[in-house]
């Protein structure tokens, strides 16, 4: 049997079989999709270059899955398989690094993280730009052992891919210089460096023009939402609790075990192997830098998760060499994870805590979208206007089939976010149902007519009551 199969055949099956698993879990899923995912569903209705708020692939793929049907299970379904895939693709460098036992070791341990868990049941931009990722720190890897053409090109490729995932993928070039730095070996060649970069930027540049012919709509939204670029005042104020609350919860997304082997680790980084200090630096740095967000901004960080593809690689060989009693304890914790969220989602309003549902946010969406269509549909007004982006998301995705239109109140100044930019209300002389959150005015109050009050008791908007309003388009004002 040859070198690769000795470990691709245990780790291939531990985790075909657990995204098995995790896929017949996902057609049970009882949970309603998230704003975010919802808005992803949206932006895959049209193949375009950009969206605004982030980069495009995660649109195009959820497009290419939902060709046939746009059932929740098809929009989610990228999610496992994605995960899957990266696993199989550290488990390939764990293999090239570190031998066949640690590469078996190192793809379970992935597929098993609790940070994997939860986004196998869920459609995120990390996911989307994790295989991709992984593939090009495989192919630099590569690069810098063979300076090969080809390798290089491929990594270009695959980077420009995950940028496209996720610009958090912007990191790694960052890495790759501060590695290039401090060792000779970590250094391409100058026709290497050149087309990666080339390849890079050409993969990349279609939706940087797409930004560029949109005035840079993606950075304006990131700075928009981050709020010590909102209020100037704000930078003299550090958000210790905001920093402390984001580290201890990566002892949650990697695993207890697993984030504190990394942390041991790189307390003393000087006396590790060039291997080891090499993928430190692939993962320490980024951390680093979310840390700062999280300390200047109350906005919450969650870029991190790249720091965790080079930091399994540095955390399992080495719990798999010195300290293997550990290892099997962060296999058992993160294990009970990935059996309690898979089954946490089949049966959502069953886990309570304190007489609340312990899933809400992901709970309540589709009722209240289906409730504000029926409204509409017995009205038969021509439109429905909504000023929240959570209501507008789901509408779109819940109504998709309803013939109704749905609509953004037109903003004033910037556009708050990708609905009110592509989907502002435009004025036709009909009656539209508005929604508005509770103690909010509409347009035209003298001709507005209150309908209800939808204040749910549990679920996704138990604190977020809407109120609809009847009124006359052209009381809602377009920019």
């Amino acid at each position: 049997m040859s070198d690769t199969r000795r470990w691709l055949i245990p780790a291939a099956a531990g985790v075909l079989a657990i995204t098995f698993v995790r896929v017949v879990l996902l057609a049970l899923n009882g949970t309603d999709l998230f704003v975010d995912e919802a808005q992803y569903w949206l932006w895959g209705q049209e193949m375009a270059l950009g969206y605004y708020s982030k980069p495009p692939l995660i649109g195009w793929v959820i497009g290419l899955f939902t060709v046939f049907s746009d059932a929740t299970f098809w929009v989610r379904l990228p999610a496992p398989l994605f995960h899957g895939a990266t696993a199989l693709i550290l488990g390939a460098i764990a293999d090239r690094l570190f031998g066949t036992r640690a590469a078996i070791f190192t793809a379970l341990a992935y597929v098993t993280l609790p940070m994997v868990a939860l986004a196998s049941l869920l459609i995120s931009t990390d996911t989307i730009m994790f295989p991709f990722l992984a593939g090009s720190l495989a192919m630099y890897l590569k690069v810098l052992d063979t300076q090969d053409r080809k390798a290089a090109a491929l990594t270009g490729l695959l980077l420009g891919l995950a940028f496209l995932g996720k610009y958090a993928a912007i990191y790694y070039p960052i890495c790759a210089v501060l590695a290039a730095f401090f060792f000779h070996e970590a250094r391409p060649t100058r026709r290497n460096v050149g087309i990666i970069l080339g390849v890079f930027v050409l993969t990349i540049s279609p939706n940087l023009l797409w930004n560029l012919l949109n005035g840079f709509s993606t950075v304006s939204h990131t700075l928009d939402n981050a709020d010590w670029v909102r209020d100037p005042g704000s930078r003299a104020s550090l958000n210790f609790g905001g920093l402390v609350e984001f580290f201890l919860s990566q002892f949650i997304v990697f695993g207890p075990v697993l984030f504190a082997a990394l942390l041991i680790i790189a307390a003393r980084a000087r006396k590790r192997s060039p291997v080891v200090q090499f993928l430190l630096i692939f993962a320490l740095p980024i951390l680093a830098i979310v840390c700062v967000q999280a300390l200047l901004s109350r906005a919450y960080a969650n870029w991190a998760a790249a720091t965790y593809i080079a930091g399994l690689l540095v955390a399992v060989p080495w719990l798999l060499r010195r300290h293997r009693a550990w290892l099997i304890t962060s296999f058992a914790i993160n294990g009970f994870f990935c059996v309690l969220l898979p089954i946490a989602s089949v049966m959502p309003a069953s886990f309570t805590w304190n007489g609340e549902q312990l899933l809400s946010r992901y709970l309540g969406r589709a009722e209240m979208s289906e409730t504000i269509i029926d409204i509409a549909g017995d009205l038969g007004v021509g439109a429905i206007v909504a000023s929240n982006r959570d209501i507008l998301a789901d509408l779109f995705y819940t109504g998709r089939d309803a013939g109704i239109r749905m609509y953004a109140v037109p903003p004033e100044g910037r556009a708050p976010h990708h609905y009110a930019l592509k989907y502002p209300y435009r004025a036709d002389g009909g009656d539209v149902l508005l929604v508005l959150p509770q103690g909010s005015e509409p347009p035209c109050p003298a001709e507005a007519m209150n309908l209800a009050e939808m204040a749910p008791t549990d679920g996704a908007y138990r604190d977020h009551p809407q109120e609809l309003f009847l009124l006359p388009g052209l009381c809602i004002a377009t920019p």
